[in-house]
């Protein structure tokens, strides 16, 4: 019981909940604490026995201290009592006169910022308790040395954890314990009779301060002694300890110290980390903020992504009656000046399709063929092109090894992109340079933006003009272009970024100005097995489709109208409905069509949903789903489609496919 009251936390904190968090954070490592109600509880409980105390500052604030100063003054010469006195944020001593005041009337203490983590108090609680364990084992050491000198000459020899060394009035080494030697690596024949200046560091006895040391401890009795000291090989060590004065019958001083080199070095970095603690918030609030404009940036993409896929999607609705007419009067036109006239707008038509086509390649909703391509043997095949779109002052130059595996990517879509890229070189080039075109086999992990696993790294490099920062980080925005105007939509980097991300892999860009620019595609390898050559097939005619009877369901009428005349022309008998419900009611009437040809997404009844209802009771007949890019999904793949917008011969070749089938 005595030795837990001894070992025990006493803990003054009377306003708000901290005593009672303090007494939870200490007796969680088994620290047994009591609660004092003001100043004279803790000197009544002081006098009962301690291993620490643990005060606010606003605990020790307009009181009466000196029952207080009293105790910690009348403490006999082996003690040193440890409180822990707990002060505000930005509190410390240079800041908080209040704070330093405490120091002189508490002596042996150490101060703990609010707030703080539970480890920071229950390491220094520990610290304390142990200091003040070892001051106990002092103070039965320097009993039993008043008892006798036999007693007192077994007790030093004995202890190993602390150096205790006698000197003379004149600081000279009497006395060496084999704790002394074990601290400091002189053996006692080494320092007996020596001046104890033996330990100190070089600039301390330059500056006088063994001397002063000693005027202290006649002065006051003791001298308390925390520095850094040197050892026998001229290495340091934090020596902690007290000079005491045995003023009895001149016997000279008492030094007591043990090596705290490991707790002083946690003591400072604790310090440094608080003292660091402001800097590191604004470290970590600048990345936080960097991370959250990098949201922003993918959240802005990500709208202008579903933006203009919409709009893509509405354009292809509005294209394809276009499309479909203009192809129907340049069949039935005669006239040399009127089909110069439609073939001009069908080339716009086309160049509007293609304008889309970028579109929905940004906003990743674009229809992929994505299968097996051996992307080696493509760029063998675009090189020739290449060079001649970058023209004679750019040295194209391919690094591709002849054995790279294949990579899945829809090959069409892969040339525009490389084409584009390979302009967008070009033109970076005016006064010519080099185009680098190389591709190898990587493993990546732990990337963000790329699943981890196997890919085909494709860079496309050029020593132009480059970017600067502010220009890169909107290269890739749709319709952001650096070119003039008429020469270029802004739509090429966008594409190929949109692309290479609806395959399953990354894009990433980086320039600087005058030092070129070096874009990085990572696509998915493929894990398709090669497929044998299809056999050639003759072409079939246009006019070869054999009049059959067509159901044909869409919402748009000018879509259903151009479609339905460009059926007509051919041949097919066109039944129309504006719905999928429509449908329905059109063949429980009793029409049986030969072939389906419906939209998918609709207003009530989707085409596939559609298709299935109708397979039901005409489970052999053909359906053909005509789709805007924006709504392939959710359509099997095994069902036949027809892109928007599409020309006469698209439809009229699906359908010769469809019924010779």
């Amino acid at each position: 019981m005595r030795r837990q009251r001894s070992e025990r936390a006493l803990i003054l904190a009377p306003i708000g909940r901290d005593a009672a968090v303090a007494a939870a954070m200490l007796g969680e490592t088994g620290i047994a604490c009591h609660v004092c109600a003001d100043i004279a509880d803790l000197v009544a409980e002081l006098r009962e026995g301690a291993g620490i105390a643990v005060v606010t500052e606003e605990g020790l604030a307009q009181r009466d201290l000196r029952p207080l100063r009293g105790w910690i003054e009348g403490q006999p010469e082996w003690s040193d009592f440890p409180f822990v006195l707990l002060i505000r944020r930005g509190g410390g001593l240079e800041r908080n006169p209040a704070a330093a005041r405490h120091l002189e009337v508490l002596g042996n203490v150490a101060f703990l910022e609010r707030p703080f983590h539970p480890t920071t108090l229950v390491s220094l609680a520990k610290s304390a308790i142990r200091g003040r364990q070892r001051q106990y084992e002092a103070r039965a050491r320097l009993e039993a040395l008043h008892e006798s000198e036999a007693r007192y000459r077994q007790i030093v020899e004995g202890a190993e954890d602390f150096a205790i060394v006698s000197l003379d009035e004149h600081g000279t080494i009497v006395s060496w314990n084999r704790g002394a030697e074990r601290i400091t690596r002189f053996a006692e024949a080494e320092a007996v009779g020596i001046s104890g200046e033996l330990i100190f560091t070089a600039e301390d006895r330059a500056a006088g301060v063994p001397a002063r040391e000693m005027e202290r401890a006649r002065a006051n009795g003791r001298a308390v002694n925390e520095r850094w000291h040197v050892r026998k090989d001229g290495s340091r060590f934090w020596g902690s300890g007290l000079l005491m004065h045995q003023d009895r019958g001149g016997r000279g001083f008492l030094k007591i110290f043990r090596d705290r080199t490991i707790e002083h070095q946690a003591d400072q970095a604790i310090q440094q980390l608080n003292e660091t603690l402001e800097e590191r918030v604004r470290a970590r609030t600048a990345e936080l903020e960097h991370a959250q404009e990098a949201l922003r940036q993918s959240q802005k993409m990500e709208a202008m992504g579903t933006l203009t896929g919409g709009v893509a999607h509405d354009f292809n609705n509005l294209l394809t009656p276009i499309i479909g007419s203009l192809d129907l009067l340049h069949r039935r036109i005669d006239g040399e000046r009127e089909r110069r006239l439609i073939e001009g707008a069908m080339l716009s038509a086309d160049r509007a399709k293609t304008l889309v086509q970028r579109l929905l390649a940004f906003a990743r909703r674009q229809p992929l063929q994505a299968r097996r391509v051996e992307l080696a043997a493509l760029l063998e095949g675009m090189a020739e092109l290449v060079s001649r779109t970058s023209g004679p002052q750019v040295t194209v130059r391919l690094d591709v090894p002849g054995d790279l595996p294949p990579v899945h990517a829809d090959p069409h879509q892969l040339e525009m992109a490389i084409l584009n890229l390979a302009v967008n070189a070009r033109d970076a080039m005016p006064s010519g340079g080099t185009l680098t075109i190389g591709a190898r086999e990587v493993t990546v992990a732990d990337r963000d933006d790329l699943a981890s696993g196997r890919y085909i790294h494709l860079r496309v490099a050029d020593t132009g003009i480059g970017m600067d920062e502010a220009t890169l980080l909107r290269a890739i925005e749709p319709f952001f272009s650096t070119k003039g105007i008429g020469q270029g939509t802004g739509l090429g980097l966008s594409m190929v970024h949109g692309l290479a991300a609806q395959l399953g892999g990354a894009m990433r860009m980086d320039s600087a100005p005058g030092q070129g620019t070096r874009v990085d595609l990572w696509l998915p390898l493929s894990d398709e097995a090669a497929m044998p050559a299809a056999p050639e097939e003759a072409p079939a005619s246009l006019d070869a489709a054999a009049p059959a009877a067509v159901l044909l369901v869409d919402d748009e009428p000018l879509i259903r109208m151009s479609t339905a005349d460009m059926l007509t022309d051919r041949g097919f008998k066109v039944v129309e409905a504006g719905s999928g419900e429509a449908a329905l009611e059109i063949v429980a009437q009793g029409f049986r069509p030969d072939i389906l040809i419906t939209d998918h997404l609709m207003p009530g009844l989707a085409g596939t949903d559609l298709a299935d209802l109708l397979h039901e009771q005409l489970p052999h007949m053909p359906v053909l789903i005509i789709s805007g890019y924006a709504d392939l999904e959710g359509i099997s793949p095994d069902i036949p489609r027809l892109l928007k917008p599409f020309r006469e011969m698209d439809l009229v070749h699906k359908l010769d496919e469809l019924l010779r089938t």
